[in-house]
C-alpha cells in the first residue's frame, strides 16, 4: 500500500466538454460547456512498474469515467454528475481516493461548480458493464463496428524445445499485425489497450504474447487463448464454436462467415 500521507497521483486537468445540464428551464434543450478536473490518489506507488502500461492506472480511466457519466443520463445538478464520475473511477482497484471538480463555464461571469473528495470504500463503486464478443478469425470474415476482440485464427507455428510455446505465441503476434494491416483495425497487446477499445465500442485485434506468455494455462492455440482472455476480462456468458456461415447468433454484430469461435463476456 502506498504512503497515504504522500500518495502518488494521476490527474486530468481542464477537460472541457459540452452537455445539457441544469435544473433551470433556461438550461434545458441546449448544451453548455463543462470543465472537469480529476485528481486520483493511487493505492500503490508507480515505482517498480517496469514501464508497463498495465501496471498503472491509465489516464483513459479518467476520461472514460467522464464520458460514461455524461452518457448515462441528463443531470440537473453538477453535484450528482461529480458523484457519478467519482464512483466510476473508484471502481478501479488501483484508485484509493479522488477529487473531482465540475464547473459550468457559460452560466455567469466566471466558472460556477462543485468540488468533491471521495474515498474508496465510502462510496458505491459501481462501474459499467460492457458486453464484448471475442472472435477467433479465419480467412474471409468481414468487419463490422462494435466491441469485438479478434484473435488471429491462424494456427500457430509448431516448434520443438523449451521455447516452443513462446515461439507459437510470437507467430500469432505476427499474424495479428498482418491482419490489422489488412483490415485497417488497431492491434492491442496490453489489457489497457483492450479495455480502451471495448469502452469505445471499437473492434480490436489481440496480439497475445505480452499478456499470455507467463500464463501457461492460456495455451497457444487461438480457440483456447480466446477462452482464456474472456475469463481474464470478466465473466463468460456464452460460447459458440464451429461458425461457418451466416450471422453469429451470439454477438449479432454483423460479423459474417468464417469465424471459428465466438465467446461472449461481460466486463465490469
Amino acid at each position: 500500500m502506498a504512503d497515504m500521507e504522500h500518495p502518488d497521483r494521476i490527474f486530468l486537468r481542464d477537460h472541457v466538454l459540452s452537455a445539457e445540464i441544469g435544473a433551470f428551464q433556461s438550461e434545458r434543450g441546449q448544451d453548455q460547456r463543462l470543465r472537469f478536473n480529476l485528481t486520483v490518489d493511487l493505492r500503490e506507488t508507480v515505482a517498480g512498474t517496469g514501464d508497463h502500461v498495465d501496471a498503472v492506472l491509465s489516464y483513459d480511466v479518467l476520461t472514460q469515467a467522464v464520458d460514461t457519466a455524461l452518457a448515462d443520463q441528463r443531470y440537473n445538478l453538477v453535484e450528482t454528475l461529480a458523484e457519478r464520475i467519482a464512483a466510476e473511477v473508484l471502481a478501479h482497484p488501483r484508485a484509493a481516493r479522488i477529487a473531482v471538480s465540475v464547473e459550468k463555464l457559460d452560466r455567469g461571469p466566471g466558472a460556477l461548480g462543485v468540488s468533491i473528495i471521495r474515498h474508496r470504500g465510502r462510496v458505491p463503486a459501481t462501474g459499467v458493464a460492457a458486453q464484448v464478443a471475442i472472435l477467433v478469425h479465419a480467412p474471409g470474415a468481414l468487419v463490422a463496428p462494435g466491441a469485438v476482440v479478434i484473435v488471429p485464427g491462424t494456427d500457430s507455428a509448431t516448434a520443438d524445445g523449451p521455447h516452443a510455446r513462446r515461439l507459437a505465441l510470437l507467430s500469432l503476434d505476427q499474424a495479428a499485425w498482418r491482419l490489422g494491416g489488412d483490415l485497417g483495425i488497431e492491434v492491442a497487446e496490453t489489457r489497457t489497450e483492450l479495455d480502451a477499445a471495448i469502452q469505445l465500442r471499437q473492434p480490436v485485434i489481440w496480439a497475445p504474447t505480452r499478456l499470455a506468455a507467463d500464463a501457461p494455462d492460456a495455451g497457444h492455440m487461438p480457440d483456447r487463448l480466446a477462452l482464456w482472455l474472456a475469463g481474464r476480462l470478466a465473466r463468460i456468458t456464452s460460447i459458440l464454436q464451429g461458425l461457418t456461415t451466416g450471422r453469429c447468433p451470439l454477438c449479432r454484430t454483423g460479423w459474417r462467415s468464417a469465424f471459428r469461435a465466438c465467446v461472449q463476456t461481460e466486463i465490469r
